[in-house]
């Protein structure tokens, strides 16, 4: 028997069937099944919903799109257990698995062998460290796509001192600046014009967000380069984690960035196709 965790959009009305069909074959295969009670609730099978954490899965299931997968992903906080990304919505860069093939692949993953029938895809993530200057302590997350601090007030631009190991590279005026993984250069870092990674490599991504300066350039650090961001003036500061707003920062404010000691793990029925997703999205060959 395995034990199977599920996460599930709230709205999409494709879950419901995916869900029912999942129960019938965990039945039928003694597997078992649970998911956190908003979702259960959420989907009228109160039955199912647990207060049991994700770390106790064999596998964790994904109904929605690449931010039902962000929310398993920060579930999971670094627990080797792998996500199978289902795709229900648009298309996605984490969720690529067609529902027409999510019962046949629940069998495939159930019945077959690790790199033979199925592969487990590991992603880099993010370690992010706020010291806060009044000397309060330290506060840290991990992150799959980005940490952003960005600007709380409308009109008004932020200062941000960049440090690139211990030594000072440039203070930024601009909306916000984005520290991204390589999977997280197709999120909020190519909106902002960021370069696209394959999620393969191991780098650190800054981006700015509309900066009112002459350098507006993207920077693709090694991992091993540290990095520090000091927010620097008066006016008020957000950090927000794949896409989450969690703290507020002040004058003197420093987050450090570096990779995570954990990583992402992704079940694959075959090798990702980072490269075709890219081309989908963006309509490239369509004459």
């Amino acid at each position: 028997m395995s034990n199977i965790f599920v996460i599930a959009h709230h709205t999409r009305p494709e879950v419901p069937e995916l869900l029912g069909a999942l129960q019938r074959w965990a039945k039928t295969s003694n597997h078992m099944v649970w998911m956190p009670h908003s979702d259960a609730q959420a989907h009228g099978i109160r039955d199912v919903g647990s207060d049991r954490h994700a770390m106790d899965a064999d596998l964790v299931v994904s109904l929605g799109g690449d931010g039902t997968v962000l929310r398993a992903v920060h579930l999971l906080d670094g627990a080797p257990v792998p996500i199978l990304g289902v795709n229900v919505g648009t298309l996605g860069y984490l969720t690529e698995l067609d529902p027409t093939d999510f019962i046949r692949s629940m069998q495939i993953w159930s019945d077959g062998v690790m790199g033979t029938d199925f592969i487990i895809d590991q992603r880099m993530m993010l370690h992010v460290t706020l010291h806060r200057a009044d000397g309060s302590g330290s506060i840290a997350w991990r992150a799959l796509n980005e940490a952003v601090l960005e600007k709380q007030q409308s009109g008004h631009t932020i200062w941000l001192d960049l440090v690139i190991n211990n030594q000072d590279f440039a203070r930024y005026s601009a909306d916000g600046l984005i520290v991204s993984t390589p999977t997280g250069s197709t999120a909020y870092s190519m909106s902002a014009r960021g370069p696209v990674m394959s999620p393969r490599h191991r780098a650190l991504v800054i981006t700015p967000v509309s900066p009112h300066m002459l350098f507006d350039r993207a920077l693709v650090l090694d991992p091993q380069e540290s990095v520090h961001i000091k927010v620097v003036g008066t006016r008020p500061v957000d950090m927000a984690i794949d896409g989450r707003r969690v703290t507020s920062l002040s004058a003197d404010d420093v987050v450090v960035y570096a990779p995570d000691t954990c990583s992402a793990h992704f079940l694959r029925f075959s090798p990702p196709k980072f490269h075709q997703i890219v081309r989908a999205k963006f309509g490239l060959g369509d004459d």
